[in-house]
């Protein structure tokens, strides 16, 4: 019973010793994890003040809000001795300093939930508390503008609640009279006030200028609406909510085994990279260990998705900054990488090729050839383009030193991946926290020292060949062995045992139909994806579905960093800016 005692208390962990001298023990209630992240909660009127220590008071302080959500309580059975609440807001910290989390969570009671907003402390709060409010109904006192983010305004009702409709089926049918139209119409119109933008100074007025939905450069469903002063930026706001398709919602609904494919269209650029963090977690919260040629296999397996992600990217920051034929060869690069994908997995984009507890099957034969090949193809392009596009001076001088910032500015917005890491903070995850076997493999972790439009660029061409890098030791050194767990909740079990013995083949039948019960449980893993972190948050009830599950972007976080980096600048430096991020609306807009 000793033995558990420190576990049950949070006390083994450095930061709740140091929360607990700080604000005393009673104000902290601990829950324990599977995924052994200090989880704390906070009383809502005290959840400012710790979140300000940990920023800003700590030693080895945790910079970043690395996410924000909400979860509706009210029909969950297993709550194992937490709080009651009927909402709970969820803060989830990141320490680069001490490569560590911390979740705190906020009980609150009623139907109309609200808390003291935290922007004046972490400055991209600003849109996960909005997400918040817009989906779950909690309001968040002081916001400066607390409006939808993702659904539009004359929306009704919190579709992230649990007594929202998840199916089509359940609601009427849908009806647009005219009446409705023009009162949409009406709400859609633009008022700057209602942006928080100003219409003029004392010299002059502002132009207003929209950007998207529907531009090239906006790559996908996005609007930026930019304040002028002639070709200057005075202020800008990033417009979201066009491709919202309600992908957390739909978690709810899935077994854990038939929402994999769901997962491979959140960064529809990314393939199995997304499949990878879902995975882990549901391996995680049912005890799963899976096999070393399986870890390898997904490795390898995701490098190649972060080659084509980065080769797209590449590709199309050369044409928004004046570059047109690196495109077109990079197009074919992706092609030749995707045969291989296919070959492997038998889809090009979205293979949703993972499975819970293993992958689909086993590699084909030749798949070494075909790898191989693929290898020395590319290596000798990545030179070629490295000359003909990094190397020239038009494009240097075109991207060189715009929208740049520091590394203390980028843990301020929530940025992660490549765009972190050109600011000089030397954080891969992959390095840091080493999953899926990749403590196993040797690579470099490029860095740079100030991110600018060009630093972000020449860092994804370097991430391209490290990628070359570790899929070349998967070739030579990949393990032997099964391509499943032997695990009773690996969905679905190894086909040639359902087809020898009645046990697994009704264990077949149960996953693939209802879904793997998964033990109650809450974790989170996540992954260093193509544009940056990438996680999943799920809470299990104890039954075939996820009760919650929250999907952590990174693309969600770079957007809302734009006006702070740009304002400023000139309208053509925006569109190389855009660029550089590297963002697919997929991966913003869930």
């Amino acid at each position: 019973m000793a033995d558990d005692a420190p576990s049950a208390t949070g006390l083994q962990h450095d930061i709740v010793r140091e929360l607990h001298r700080r604000f005393g023990e009673g104000s902290f209630r601990f829950q324990v994890t599977v995924d052994d992240v200090p989880t704390l909660w906070v009383e809502p009127g005290q959840i400012i003040a710790v979140l300000k220590y940990l920023k800003n008071e700590v030693e080895r302080p945790y910079r970043m809000l690395f996410d924000l959500t909400a979860i509706d309580e009210r029909v969950r059975k297993h709550r194992d001795g937490q709080p009651d609440s009927d909402f709970t807001v969820v803060y989830q910290l990141l320490s680069i300093d001490r490569n560590a989390d911390i979740r705190l969570k906020v009980a609150l009671k009623g139907d109309a939930p609200s808390l003291p907003s935290c922007v004046s402390v972490y400055a991209n709060a600003n849109w996960y508390e909005r997400e918040a409010w817009d989906l779950f109904g909690v309001t968040f006192d002081g916001h400066p503008n607390l409006r939808r983010i993702l659904l539009p305004p004359r929306w009704e009702g919190h579709p992230g609640r649990k007594d929202y409709a998840a199916r089509a089926t359940e609601f009427d049918p849908f009806l647009l009279d005219q009446m409705r139209q023009d009162l949409d119409q009406e709400a859609l119109l633009f008022k700057p006030e209602d942006w928080g933008m100003k219409r003029g100074n004392a010299d002059s007025d502002f132009m207003f200028l929209n950007l998207g939905p529907n531009h090239p450069s906006a790559h996908g469903a996005f609007r930026i609406v930019l304040q002028l002063d002639g070709e200057e930026i005075v202020d800008c706001v990033p417009d979201i909510g066009y491709h919202h398709r309600g992908a957390e919602k739909m978690a709810e609904r899935q077994s854990w085994h038939s929402y994999i494919p769901y997962t491979d269209r959140i960064d529809y650029l990314g393939g199995v990279m997304n499949n990878l963090p879902y995975v882990l977690n549901v391996e995680k919260l049912a005890g799963i260990k899976v096999p070393d040629r399986v870890q390898t296999i997904r490795v390898m397996m995701s490098e190649f998705f972060r080659i084509t992600s980065h080769l797209l990217f590449y590709g199309t920051y050369c044409q928004d900054v004046g570059a047109m034929s690196p495109v077109f060869f990079m197009f074919v690069d992706r092609q030749k990488a995707y045969d291989v994908i296919e070959a492997v997995t038998g889809f090009r984009m979205h293979p949703a090729w993972f499975r819970i507890g293993g992958v689909a099957h086993d590699l084909p034969k030749g798949w070494e050839v075909k790898v191989r090949e693929f290898l020395d193809w590319l290596r000798p392009r990545m030179d070629e383009y490295e000359k003909a596009a990094l190397k020239n001076a038009v494009l240097i001088s075109r991207s060189k030193g715009v929208a740049a910032y520091d590394a203390a500015e980028a843990q301020e917005w929530g940025v992660t991946g490549p765009g972190l890491r050109a600011a000089g903070c030397n954080f891969d995850l992959r390095k840091a926290r080493p999953y899926s076997g990749y403590e196993n493999f040797d690579f470099e972790v490029p860095l740079a020292d100030t991110s600018d439009v060009y630093t972000r660029a020449i860092l994804r061409a370097e991430e391209i060949r490290q990628s070359m890098r570790i899929i070349e030791q998967c070739l030579n050194n990949m393990p032997s062995g099964a391509f499943k767990a032997d695990h009773p909740l690996t969905c679905p079990p190894p086909k040639e045992r359902a087809l020898h013995d009645i046990e697994t083949l009704i264990t077949h039948f149960l996953g693939v139909s209802w879904g793997p019960v998964i033990p109650p449980g809450e974790s989170m893993t996540m992954i260093e994806a193509t544009k940056g972190l990438n996680s999943y948050y799920s809470v299990s009830d104890g039954s075939t579905m996820s009760y919650r599950t929250r999907i952590r972007t990174p693309s969600f976080a770079h957007l809302q960093q734009i006006p702070a980096a740009i304002n400023g600048h000139m309208i053509p430096d925006l569109i190389a800016y855009i660029a550089s991020i590297d963002f697919v609306m997929a991966d913003v807009d869930r």
